[in-house]
């Protein structure tokens, strides 16, 4: 009981006890004793707070406030980090195989010997052919955190080969990818935003030259986000000394602006900033600055409108409270946070439209929309699925071709699909009951091409090399690249 009464008391300070409140908590604790002494089953203080009445207390305020018990919340202090065990290899994973594309040097997978092209056939006794793509991916998530035993199938080797990993603590790099996408054009994924991504992101851009580039297209895209202290320090690296990146405002969070600082050096170039529907937080904040300044130009589908201020709370017993206390707005006013459903959630009525106008103006005078999330300035779509695409990548013909491929084969970076590697691939295809019509097949030559190169690259020289080739059928990429580039 000292331990319940203890978690709800520090719960309640942190919220802001009242009179009226102590009267509630008294209630839960007498509820709680009720409980426990006279439920069919045993309790536990952790179910009845950590898993029922403090997540139902959130539950009703927004989709983001979350409590953390003592594990959780030495995982979330460890995300900050940007560390996460595993045993650094890229993998495909198709219908009931997994290909490695990549080991990543000096991490276990390298170590131990696995090689670009290697099939896992089994994990710790786990057969992957027999597995659902759900349970795969459980699998594959599960045994990062323990030694795996793996058996293996490699590309010219008749027996099956043995291999066991033992996770170890890897940095998760938040810049991916940083390569040319045309003359004095640079193009640079960032799939998160930490500690080290500004000083990732600028060895990046010195990588690619500096200020002497043309252009540069900034790819956020699928980027659920993370640091804001990380996003101010990215705006700072384009926009001018003294310019705001966002505000906050909130019942109990006094307004305020966060501009670049009066030191700061920013680059000149001409910027493209790519988003999508899985963009949000941090890195909506970073696209609506650069997009309000008319700095870049953004590009895209509308982003995910996730503009809530988390507030981090360490509680008793080594728990944590992380609570929404405000909301984001970019420099021309417009908040970042998408509406929220009003039959749901308590703060919907404070947070469902909190702009008085839908439209708003750049520093330039240009409209841009409110209502949640950014709206790009460009739209564009991703590329259409149809029906011989998406038999083609559910069945994981590509990268089993390249696999065998690769066999007999060895390819250099000049390598380009040719007519009859074409022929062989739709050999191939035959061979596995898929054949396309002679119409269906020429309308989706360019496609199949750029599949086969990229497949094949990812597993002869890395899969950065594979994005590369990727790059070049990519919409959106290929527009940027055009805009910056004019």
């Amino acid at each position: 009981m000292v331990r319940v009464t203890a978690a709800i008391f520090a719960l309640a300070m942190t919220l802001g006890a009242t009179d009226d409140l102590d009267l509630q908590v008294k209630s839960i604790i007498t509820a709680y004793a009720s409980v426990e002494s006279n439920a069919a089953d045993p309790v536990t203080p952790e179910q009845v707070l950590y898993q029922g009445a403090i997540p139902g207390l959130l539950r009703v305020l927004d989709p983001h406030s979350v409590f953390f018990d003592s594990s959780q919340f030495d995982q979330l202090k460890k995300m900050e980090e940007s560390t996460q065990k595993g045993f650094g290899s890229v993998v495909s994973i198709l219908p009931g195989r997994v290909i490695v594309l990549q080991t990543l040097a000096g991490t276990p997978s390298a170590k131990a010997g696995l090689a670009p092209g290697d099939e896992i056939l089994a994990i710790n006794g786990y057969v992957i052919a027999r597995l659902d793509t759900d349970q795969l991916a459980e699998l594959l998530s599960e045994s990062r955190q323990h030694p795996a035993r793996l058996e293996v199938r490699r590309r010219g080797t008749a027996s099956i080969l043995g291999f066991t990993l033992v996770p170890a603590e890897l940095a998760q790099p938040s810049v991916e990818r940083a390569f040319f996408i045309g003359a004095g054009v640079g193009y640079i994924r960032v799939s998160s935003f930490d500690e080290h991504t500004v000083q990732e992101l600028k060895d990046s851009i010195e990588k690619l030259g500096g200020d002497r580039m043309a252009g540069l297209v900034l790819d956020f895209r699928n980027n659920p986000g993370g640091l804001v202290t990380a996003a101010l320090e990215t705006a700072s690296l384009f926009l001018q000394p003294g310019q705001t990146i966002f505000s906050v405002r909130g019942r109990h969070v006094p307004e305020k602006a966060e501009a670049v600082p009066g030191s700061a050096k920013p680059y000149g170039f001409k910027l493209a900033v790519l988003i999508n529907r899985k963009t949000a937080s941090a890195s909506e904040i970073v696209a609506g600055a650069l997009q309000d300044h008319d700095r870049a130009t953004v590009l895209g589908e509308p982003s995910y409108g996730k503009g809530l201020v988390q507030t981090v709370y360490p509680l008793s017993e080594g728990t944590g409270l992380a609570l929404t206390t405000a909301l984001y707005y970019t420099p021309s006013g417009r908040s970042i946070q998408r509406p929220l459903d009003a039959t749901r959630f308590e703060l919907a009525a404070t947070t469902s439209h909190p702009n008085r106008s839908k439209e708003f103006r750049t520093d330039g005078g240009r409209i841009v929309r409110g209502g949640g999330g950014i709206q790009p300035d460009i739209v564009v779509e991703p590329p259409p699925m149809n029906r011989l695409r998406a038999v083609l990548e559910a069945s994981g013909s590509f990268t089993s071709f390249a696999t065998e491929y690769l066999r007999d084969h060895k390819v250099d970076p000049e390598f380009a699909v040719t007519p009859e590697l074409l022929d062989q691939f739709q050999v191939f295809l035959a061979r596995h009951n898929i054949e396309p019509g002679v119409t269906e097949w020429s309308q989706e030559g360019a496609f199949v091409t750029n599949r086969l190169k990229t497949e094949i690259f990812n597993q002869a020289f890395g899969v950065e090399k594979g994005d590369e080739v990727e790059a070049e059928r990519d919409p959106a990429i290929q527009r940027a690249r055009a805009v910056v580039g004019s």
